[in-house]
């Protein structure tokens, strides 16, 4: 019989040293990317209503801003570009000019920071077709073939700014490996992909359709992203987009799917990472702002728990307000 008191787990958690001196999660620096909404102009800081802190920024700004964040420890960022006004089409033709508002923003970083900075870039054309579909419709319906030469040539053209890795977000179905074969006939063969392999149709991303200007005009996007009550399909996606080239994974939300995370890391050993997505960020914004909770707090237990759950890299909008404020 053991002894009462012989074995006590509190030992260990007795003082902050010996807490840290055990812990097996950490969210370093290095693992965050810095999400940014760019503008097709030189200057402009347009806030974000919907998500406290974030503005869509123009080129110029958007540089000082990533070059601030540097500072702060941040070496990755996530572009999504708006189109110029009127710029929108059926077929989000826009998505693809390599003069566009993203190979811009690439190019600027790259002139600025070189390789100093990771550069993504989403590739997606819901932000660019006059409907908000992240395909060419056709009949009424998102038509999968028709959408992946767009997607290639969207790829393409943030490659050949500078892009380290290009990030499809559309969920259409052989988009990976159309992308790879476009990039390496280009001989962009250096370029790699983030997919969002495992991407959840999700209520969570109302705040970002304000930001992207990015919500579809008819529908849902159901037929294309992810059921939310599906997990074993989430590990058929993640390795289909293995075999067709993807280089790192995504599962988007991450939250409300932590369980998923954890299923496709026991399933790939390709680096994965986890969105934490603009709803999830402004509900604690919102709850913070309320004094209903301590937002360092929630944001590193958050972090902390997408890490625990599998993810190698974090995506999140908290990063700048995590650093500064030290609450990692």
């Amino acid at each position: 019989m053991v002894t009462p008191g012989r074995i006590r787990p509190r030992r260990l958690r007795r003082s902050e040293a010996l807490r840290d001196l055990v812990a097996d999660t950490w969210v370093r620096p290095q693992q965050l990317v810095m999400p940014h909404f760019v503008l097709p102009a030189a200057r402009g800081v347009e806030p974000i209503a919907s998500m406290p802190g974030l503005a869509r920024l123009g080129i110029e700004d958007l540089v000082r801003t990533v070059v601030a964040d540097r500072e702060l420890g941040i070496r990755a960022v996530l572009l999504f570009g708006s189109p110029a006004e009127g710029a929108k089409d059926p077929e989000g033709a826009c998505a693809h000019d390599p003069e566009g508002t993203v190979p811009r923003a690439v190019r600027a970083l790259r002139d600025a920071l070189g390789s100093d900075i990771v550069t993504i870039t989403d590739v997606c054309l819901c932000g660019y077709t006059d409907h908000g579909h992240c395909g060419v419709i056709t009949d009424g319906e998102v038509d999968n073939d028709r959408s992946l030469l767009p997607l290639a040539n969207m790829a393409l053209a943030h490659a050949e700014a500078g892009a380290d890795l290009v990030a499809p977000s559309d969920m259409m179905d052989g988009r990976v490996a159309a992308i790879r074969d476009a990039l390496d006939h280009a001989g962009h063969t250096g370029v790699g992909i983030l997919s969002y392999a495992v991407k959840y149709a999700s209520a969570y991303y109302g705040p970002f359709r304000e930001a992207a200007d990015s919500a579809p005009q008819h529908g849902d996007r159901r037929g294309y992203q992810m059921d939310p009550r599906n997990a074993a399909e989430a590990i058929r996606e993640a390795r289909l987009d293995e075999r067709e080239g993807a280089d790192m994974l995504m599962v988007k939300p991450a939250l409300a799917y932590l369980d998923v995370i954890q299923r496709v890391r026991a399933a790939t050993t390709l680096p994965l990472a986890a969105y934490n997505v603009s709803g999830e960020y402004s509900a604690v914004k919102a709850a913070a702002a309320q004094g209903w909770l301590d937002e360092a707090a929630i944001v590193r237990e958050n972090l902390q728990a997408m890490v625990r759950a599998g993810a190698d890299v974090v995506i999140t909008y908290h990063a700048r307000d995590a650093l500064r404020g030290r609450w990692l």
